[in-house]
């Protein structure tokens, strides 16, 4: 089976996560490889022994199947419109965009081209969520009584993520780094929900991304839903993805790890025996008409939409 080429536009911390995956993928390869920040894309190109590109047009003389968008959100917007006009597939990091409104530029570029899109949802992919969704579907919780995140960081941005735009007002923040995450799989195990109110709490310097976010919401169903974070504080980090069911509570806990917990009992670790498919099996799948669990831009624009709204 022909293998499915991706170009890749940012080489960053999670730009080289995205390269090690396709590394390792049986059906996949690199083409082409482009950063403006040149002395990172000879590191990274001299490293794994990829064709680096210096510019878009080189990049898309590649031919690949699929661009991967690894730069900043104000970004996205502008490159997916120029993607999607070559006809190109796209994935992207998330965020979708700096905003709803860059959002749906990119949904429209690309609907308009008729190309195929992703979003970089890991956790979609994980055996913990599989499992949790598992879990949800069989109801072995009960019934589902209220789903809550909490997500707690000594420091904003994280010792090994600094770069110029992490901390900003701007474009950076947990709300936009850390729940897309999660909004996106509490949208995919419980569908739509709506935020009835928050409050986000910012430094007086106005360069500055949130320090804090308490709010409230309820999916369709009429499940609570509470979001809750904060970072400069005194404690390890933390991030805790909470459904109560009557039955039982499944926490998913720091990103990888599953615990289940029943009346009066300790929280017990899990480890899942399941392996579902990955995002680049997905990405592979999809041009080779295969169904696959695609995040697309449309529901990435969801997301977006709850972003938003949050950093108000």
């Amino acid at each position: 089976m022909t293998k499915t080429t991706f170009a890749l536009i940012g080489t960053g911390v999670v730009g080289e996560r995205i390269i090690n995956q396709i590394l390792a993928h049986a059906n996949c390869e690199i083409v082409s490889v482009l950063d403006e920040n040149k002395t990172r894309l000879k590191e990274i190109s001299t490293k794994y022994q990829l064709p680096a590109v210096e510019t878009l047009e080189e990049l898309f003389q590649s031919q690949p199947n699929w661009v991967y968008i690894g730069t900043p959100p104000v970004s996205h917007a502008p490159l997916a419109e120029q993607i999607a006009a070559r006809g190109f597939n796209i994935l992207s990091e998330k965020p979708l965009a700096h905003d709803t409104l860059d959002g749906i530029r990119m949904v429209k570029a690309a609907d308009e081209a008729k190309v195929h899109t992703a979003m970089h949802f890991p956790l979609m992919y994980s055996p913990e969520v599989h499992s949790l969704k598992k879990a949800i579907t069989t109801d072995s919780l009960g019934d589902i009584v209220r789903i809550e995140l909490h997500t707690y960081f000594p420091h904003w941005p994280r010792k090994w993520q600094q770069n110029p735009w992490i901390a900003s007002r701007e474009q950076g923040g947990f709300i936009r780094e850390i729940f897309p995450h999660y909004l996106q799989i509490l949208y995919h195990l419980f569908g739509d929900f709506t935020i009835s109110s928050h409050e986000t709490t910012y430094p007086e310097n106005e360069e500055l991304c949130e320090t804090g976010v308490m709010a409230l919401a309820k999916t369709e169903s009429g499940i609570p839903i509470v979001l809750n974070s904060l970072a400069g504080i005194g404690q390890e980090e933390r991030l805790e993805f909470k459904v109560f069911g009557t039955k039982k509570v499944m926490t998913i806990r720091n990103w990888s790890e599953l615990w289940v917990s029943e009346k009066d009992e300790k929280a017990v670790h899990i480890i899942p025996d399941s392996k579902p498919e990955s995002l680049l099996d997905a990405c592979h799948g999809l041009i080779n008409g295969k169904e696959s669990q695609i995040v697309s831009f449309e529901e990435g624009l969801k997301v977006q939409n709850w972003i938003d709204q949050l950093l108000v």
